[in-house]
């Protein structure tokens, strides 16, 4: 997929899928991407990511950076921390690729202005990304 760029010194995270992956999120949302990049990490980097950028002195799993002013327009950045999705993996009973495929699907759903502050905000975001896993995580467990 053009403009899109995947960093990762795993290799558990398989680019080419990952491209299909992000491919098909965009055509179900009907959305043009301008340029993405996600960048899949340690917690340590990531910590100091939000310590940087957000002023949270903590991991996370996922930070996006939206460069873009419109909904239907990608143009952002995602970090993923490989650790934390490994711990999430676990303590939600799932896949790690499927851990990695839902970090992907809320970190575009960002990118398109969904938040989740609030509670309906994440029950929103919540069920977006259910939507979204649910019909195409089979790429990635192929």
């Amino acid at each position: 997929m053009k403009n899109l760029r995947i960093y990762s010194s795993t290799k558990t995270i398989i680019k080419k899928k990952l491209h299909q992956y992000v491919k098909f999120i965009t055509q179900d949302l009907n959305l043009s991407l301008r340029s993405l990049e996600i960048n899949f990490i340690d917690s340590e980097t990531i910590k100091e990511i939000n310590k940087k950028f957000l002023s949270h002195d903590y991991s996370t799993d996922i930070i996006t950076f939206n460069y873009s002013d419109a909904q239907n327009i990608i143009d952002g950045e995602i970090f993923i921390s490989v650790d934390d999705a490994k711990e999430n993996a676990k303590k939600f009973k799932v896949k790690f690729l499927e851990e990695i495929g839902r970090l992907v699907a809320h970190g575009i759903l960002h990118l398109i202005g969904f938040d989740d502050t609030t509670p309906d905000q994440r029950k929103k975001m919540k069920n977006q990304e259910n939507q979204l896993l649910k019909k195409n995580k089979f790429i990635l467990l192929m």
